[in-house]
């Protein structure tokens, strides 16, 4: 006679209810405080919704589920903003929430006033940001020979779909809304592999060609018509610390890049105080932690190959 399986649950030692009273009451969880007082946050899924409907938004019939008639384009986009207002408005309102009861504050503004404030200012800047996009495609359709439409290159060049996910965590992050720019930006992230910090400023016309690898710190500063290729970082020489030994935020860390600039795979600016002056251009591998002026040609020395021959036996 078989004996019944038995599963992990059925065991005697385990006590599924002492788990999970354990879990929400983790000592460890800094937000188990916000969630006893009602602050439940949204989680990222929701985020994400909110993004799909953003973009969706800016690139209709390229982005997003079905294609839109035009005849009824402009009532679909009405009701679509209508309803990414409700919710990315309680969303923003429950994480300055959430911020406030970890920061501890006790006079940091009305957090609804505030995700009001946030949520306008960002519809209002959609049309800017599609127009900022509408360059940052052509730099990639101009800049790209592999490139076969501007169409290609807004459904599937991951470049594109970091650099309008970017813009959009940008307004949110001048806003001073918390968390909600960065778990956009790390959804981009995963996606793509280009890591850009929502605080960098990037102009108008910016390509980042295949994209791997990229990284762009908080206060980076990007200025028109640049380009960069796989595996570049644009970084932090050091992370300075106060008298505690704790490191202080908020200081220019990462290097700034003026106009019409190239750089090339694997190259490594560092430092707040670095400036690539503007028409240079950054070869590949090469590391800088220093300024240089406009229109440099930047190069590592070209390394000497040792080439051997050997006999081929002819078969």
């Amino acid at each position: 006679m078989n004996k019944k399986s038995s599963t992990p649950v059925d065991e005697p030692h385990l006590s599924i209810p002492g788990l999970a009273a354990t879990l929400v009451a983790c000592g460890a969880c800094k937000r188990r405080n916000s969630a006893e007082r009602g602050l439940h946050l949204t989680g990222r899924a929701a985020i994400y919704v909110v993004l799909d409907k953003l973009t969706s938004l800016l690139f209709p019939g390229c982005h997003g589920h079905a294609p839109i008639p035009a005849i009824h384009a402009s009532d679909h986009i009405a009701a679509e903003l209508t309803e990414i207002a409700a919710t990315l408005q309680k969303q923003i309102k429950l994480a300055f929430q959430y911020q406030c009861e970890f920061d501890h504050c006790r006079d940091c503004g009305d957090c609804r006033r505030k995700a009001v404030s946030a949520t306008q200012n960002l519809l209002q800047a959609m049309p800017a940001i599609k127009r900022t996009l509408e360059l940052d495609i052509t730099a990639a359709y101009e800049g790209d020979p592999a490139a076969r439409s501007t169409m290609e290159v807004v459904m599937s060049y991951p470049g594109l779909l970091a650099i309008m996910t970017h813009r959009i965590a940008h307004e949110l992050y001048t806003a001073d809304v918390p968390l909600i720019p960065r778990i956009l930006s790390e959804h981009a992230h995963s996606q793509t592999g280009i890591d850009i910090h929502p605080g960098a400023k990037i102009g108008p016309g910016f390509f980042i060609d295949h994209g791997t690898g990229v990284v762009i710190g908080e206060t980076c500063v990007i200025g028109k018509r640049v380009k960069i290729y796989q595996g570049v970082t644009l970084g932090a020489l050091s992370f300075p610390k106060d008298a505690h030994g704790h490191l202080i935020k908020g200081n220019k860390r990462h290097p700034n890049v003026e106009d019409h600039v190239t750089i090339y795979a694997g190259a490594t600016i560092l430092g707040g105080d670095t400036t690539i002056g503007a028409g240079s251009e950054i070869g590949g591998n090469v590391w800088l932690t220093h300024s240089i002026p406009p229109g440099s040609r930047v190069y590592n020395q070209q390394p000497k190959p040792l080439i051997r021959t050997r006999e081929v036996k002819k078969s």
